[in-house]
């Protein structure tokens, strides 16, 4: 089993790896996710029309 001192360097990687994720990734993906499902969306209705009954 490893010592305190030992796992100093890996608690320190976790954390940071944490916070990355937490700060940077996670946003950046949401942000990515709702806007590429915007683009489709509008992408669509340029097509096929605003949603609604037919005229």
């Amino acid at each position: 089993m490893p010592t305190a001192e030992e796992q100093k360097p890996v608690r320190r990687k976790e954390a940071l790896l944490f916070v990355f994720l937490v700060a940077c990734l996670f946003p950046l993906l949401s942000v990515a996710i709702v806007g590429g499902y915007g683009f489709i969306i509008w992408f669509l209705q340029m097509l096929y029309g605003p949603p609604g009954p037919p005229s």
